[in-house]
């Protein structure tokens, strides 16, 4: 992540991304951490393209349990 801030508000910290809040946390550290942690994820190629990667999304209208 290029642009993102960590701002103290408080006894919390704010993980900014440009001018939005995503994250509130008690500490800086772990603030440092969840942000280092989610530019790793973003950074790695995924194992499966996109495309080829199964569905697991259930939609209940669509697929209603079978009843005996």
């Amino acid at each position: 992540m290029k642009n993102y801030s960590i701002v103290r508000i408080g006894n919390e910290y704010v993980v900014q991304a440009g001018d939005k809040s995503v994250l509130k946390v008690a500490s800086r550290r772990m603030a440092a951490r969840l942000v280092t942690d989610a530019a790793e994820l973003l950074d790695s190629k995924p194992s499966l393209p996109v495309q080829a990667a199964p569905s697991i999304a259930c939609d209940p209208i669509l697929d209603p349990p079978e009843v005996p």
